[in-house]
């Protein structure tokens, strides 16, 4: 597993995927609802996760991570099933998304 300095920084990184997808989310026109719930859930989450990261609870851990996860891929489904979405937000989306998956394999979470 990553030390704590190296999760930071993995995490610092998937922030800013969230708030670039955020970003994006609101400057789309016609979003799906869907899209912009998991988007703002991940956003949520990302405001405690940094706590839950540190504190070596591996239960805790590994929930939020599936959460994540599930939340990340939820918003990747719609940008691939909705085609008027324009490439700025699927592009957003996938990277956030990448995001997740790498911080969760540099973690050695298992799905």
């Amino acid at each position: 597993m990553l030390q704590a300095n190296d999760i930071q920084h993995r995490f610092h990184l998937l922030e800013q995927a969230i708030g670039q997808a955020a970003q994006a989310c609101s400057a789309e026109r016609q979003v799906p609802g869907e899209l912009r719930d998991s988007i703002q859930r991940l956003d949520r989450q990302s405001d405690t996760a940094k706590e839950v990261l540190l504190s070596q609870d591996q239960l805790r851990i590994h929930k939020l991570m599936r959460e994540m996860e599930r939340l990340s891929e939820r918003a990747r489904q719609v940008c691939i099933n909705v085609p008027h979405l324009s490439s700025h937000m699927r592009g957003a989306v996938s990277y956030m998304h990448g995001q997740v998956l790498e911080l969760k394999r540099d973690m050695r979470i298992s799905s």
